[in-house]
C-alpha cells in the first residue's frame, strides 16, 4: 500500500499506478458534479466550458453562500458545506465522462459497479472513496470556488474548486480490475451462504 500526492490534472500513467488500498491526496483542482449535471451533459448533449481533461470530479451538490465577488470569491460563491453523495446511481455516465471530458478520477461514497470498473480499465481511471458524514472536514480542504458552469441547475451545477491537500482518500476501485466494494460484496455473500447453511444443518 502506498500514498500518492497528485497535483491535478493527472496523467494516465499516474492513475494506472494507483492500486486498491492505496491512499491519495489531491492538490490544486477538483470539480463538483451530480445527477442533473450529468443528465444535461450527456442525455441532453449540453456542452460545458470548463476543462475536465485529466481531472477528478466529486459527486456533490454543494451547500454554498452567495457573496460579493472578490479575490476570495471570484464567481460570487463561498463554500459552506461541501458534502459527498452516493455514487452508484451515476454509474451509467462514467464511460462518457471519461471519453468525452477526459475525467480520470471519481471521488464519492459507496462505490460504483462493473460498468465503471470496465471504463477504468479501458481508459485509465480510479475511484477514490470518502467516508460518509465527513462533509465538514471536506469543506476545510476547499479553499475557493473559482468557477461555475451550467448554473441554471444550481446547486447541481458544474463547480470548479481550488483545493488544499484534499484527502487522504482511499483507492476503492482501480484500473486493474480491483474493487474493494466488489470484494466486500463477495465476502458478505459468502458469509450469508454459510449462515444459511448452518441454520439448515441445525434443523
Amino acid at each position: 500500500m502506498a500514498h500518492h500526492v497528485l497535483d491535478m490534472p493527472a496523467t494516465e500513467a499516474e492513475i494506472r499506478a494507483l492500486r486498491i488500498g492505496d491512499t491519495v491526496t489531491l492538490r490544486r483542482w477538483l470539480f463538483g458534479i451530480r445527477d442533473a449535471t450529468l443528465i444535461h451533459m450527456f442525455d441532453r448533449d449540453r456542452r460545458n466550458r470548463l476543462d475536465l481533461d485529466g481531472h477528478a470530479v466529486i459527486h456533490t451538490a454543494p451547500n454554498v453562500h452567495r457573496v460579493p465577488v472578490s479575490n476570495e470569491a471570484p464567481v460570487g460563491f463561498a463554500p459552506f458545506c461541501i458534502g459527498t453523495t452516493t455514487s452508484m446511481r451515476m454509474e451509467r455516465f462514467t464511460d462518457a465522462l471519461m471519453e468525452r471530458e477526459g475525467v480520470r478520477l471519481i471521488v464519492g461514497k459507496g462505490g460504483m459497479g462493473p460498468a465503471t470498473l470496465d471504463a477504468f480499465a479501458r481508459r485509465g481511471g480510479a475511484y477514490l472513496a470518502i467516508v460518509g458524514g465527513a462533509a465538514a472536514l471536506e469543506t476545510t480542504w476547499i479553499e475557493t470556488i473559482v468557477d461555475v458552469d451550467l448554473d441554471d441547475l444550481h446547486p447541481e451545477s458544474l463547480w470548479q474548486f481550488a483545493i488544499r491537500d484534499f484527502g487522504p482518500l482511499l483507492v476503492g476501485m482501480d484500473s486493474h480490475g480491483g474493487s474493494l466494494f466488489a470484494d466486500v460484496q463477495r465476502d458478505v455473500a459468502a458469509r450469508r451462504d454459510a449462515v444459511i447453511a448452518s441454520l439448515e444443518d441445525a434443523r
